[in-house]
């Protein structure tokens, strides 16, 4: 392998997922860290670790400069961006080929052709892929009215650089339209530097479907089967699984081909995702977007795969071939993945920043924790509040949830406080059970358990 030391340009459990396969493969692993997480798990289990500068991520895990500079100081020839932060920035990728490093994603075309979703849309459907009905780019509010009418409210508003839920409104009625244009662009314009927006029509009744994808530089393209992400927060996930449940087995089948589709014919290499949105009223999917990183949720298609997707990752950023083909792809279980935040769900979730005075994971069969905490831990304020997550897996659905509900009841967090009691609450929903949830669904449980705590 000509990948000897890897620089891990992230923090929190990612970072210790990705020390774990580099160690796995037989790689040294650098951890690079701000001021504030000197003392992290990834700081005490990477081979060595690296100052990148101050806690602010803009001046630390956000510095192109920084983590060229660290990856080059350290003698590493690689660097890992996980997710989040730099992650999906075609300029790391550019500076890394430009300073000899291998980058372990995807190409920095994949990247940006993908960040933009109008680019994104446009691409797929000459793929001849469904996309959700919508508009091009709107240059003003009086063409924001125009269109709105045509595709028929509601309609959603949304950021074309966008991404974690920012800069996308709901607009109802004509009455919502002018606000909701304003505060998307003015998101868009600070998130992202980029205040272009479109419209697409807003599909109340939806599941969240996304397809993990895999291909290499020779051409090789494969799906490792969809994960069902509808349970969310402001956009945000909350609850994963594996496989999709409730799903015909033709609509699965077109879902995971359509996903093969779109990987091979941008001509995509390392692990992707792509994203689609399920009508239930209509039994139609629709392509929503590409993101082109590992995602956080990838544990629950690897508990059901046997496949170690960040070890793939790094084999395929070597320039080795795909280890296995889609005819060898087995698909055996059911995985759950439940994030534990530092939140505090009876306080509008407000973050929880803090030290943890004892920190007990649950143990046991199928059970996993990927987290970068210990007792003791401070959680610093300056960053996502994602404390671990929690995976189980059963021989089917039930007996998946059946675990998560055990292993949340065994999970002792004190000091900080947790989302896992809203977890439990979730995880004993009747309609959770049955599968019978969108993506509206948990938003109008967190009155619910409000009223309940």
């Amino acid at each position: 392998m000509s990948i000897t030391r890897v620089l891990v340009a992230n923090r929190g459990e990612i970072a210790v997922r990705i020390i774990k396969a580099c160690r796995a493969l037989g790689i040294e692993s650098v951890a690079a860290v701000s001021q504030a997480d000197k003392e992290s798990l990834p700081a005490r289990t990477a081979d060595r670790a690296v100052c990148i500068g101050p806690p602010r991520s803009a001046d630390s895990y956000l510095k192109i400069e920084s983590i060229i500079a660290a990856a080059l100081g350290t003698g590493s020839n690689a660097v890992h961006p996980g997710y989040g932060f730099l992650a999906e920035k075609p300029e790391l990728a550019e500076a890394c080929a430009k300073h000899g490093l291998t980058f372990i994603g995807p190409r920095p075309e994949n990247i940006r052709q993908m960040g933009n979703k109008l680019l994104a849309r446009a691409a797929v459907s000459e793929f001849g892929i469904p996309v959700v009905p919508g508009s091009k780019k709107v240059k003003n509010l009086a063409e924001a009215s125009r269109i709105a009418q045509e595709i028929g409210f509601p309609v959603l508003c949304k950021a074309a650089a966008g991404g974690g839920g920012r800069g996308i409104k709901i607009v109802a009625d004509p009455k919502q339209l002018r606000e909701a244009f304003e505060t998307a662009a003015a998101e868009a314009r600070a998130a992202f530097g980029d205040d272009t927006l479109y419209f697409e029509r807003y599909i109340p009744n939806a599941r969240h479907i996304e397809v993990q994808v895999l291909g290499d530089r020779f051409g090789n393209v494969i799906h490792v089967g969809e994960r069902d992400c509808s349970l969310q927060r402001r956009y945000q996930k909350v609850i994963e699984e594996a496989p999709a449940p409730r799903l015909s087995e033709a609509l699965r089948e077109e879902i995971r081909q359509a996903a093969a589709t779109v990987a091979r014919n941008l001509h995509y290499e390392n692990a992707g995702t792509v994203e689609f949105i399920v009508d239930q009223d209509r039994g139609a999917f629709y392509f929503l977007e590409v993101n082109t990183r590992i995602q956080v949720e990838h544990p629950v298609t690897e508990m059901i795969t046997g496949i170690d997707l960040v070890q793939e990752q790094i084999r395929i950023a070597d320039g080795q071939p795909l280890s296995l083909s889609q005819s060898e792809v087995r698909f055996s279980g059911h995985a759950i993945e439940c994030r534990i935040t530092a939140e505090s769900p009876s306080h509008g979730f407000r973050p929880c920043p803090g030290s943890i005075v004892d920190w007990r994971p649950p143990e046991g069969p199928s059970v996993r924790v990927d987290s970068h905490c210990f007792s003791g831990y401070v959680v610093p304020p300056f960053y996502d509040s994602l404390l671990a997550k929690l995976i189980t897996r059963g021989d089917d659905r039930s007996e998946a949830v059946e675990r998560m509900r055990l292993a949340l009841e065994n999970f002792t967090v004190r000091g900080v406080d947790t989302v896992i009691p809203f977890l439990r609450f979730l995880l004993h929903h009747p309609d959770y059970t049955a599968g019978k949830v969108n993506t509206r669904w948990l938003e109008a449980q967190v009155e619910q358990f409000s009223h309940c705590a």
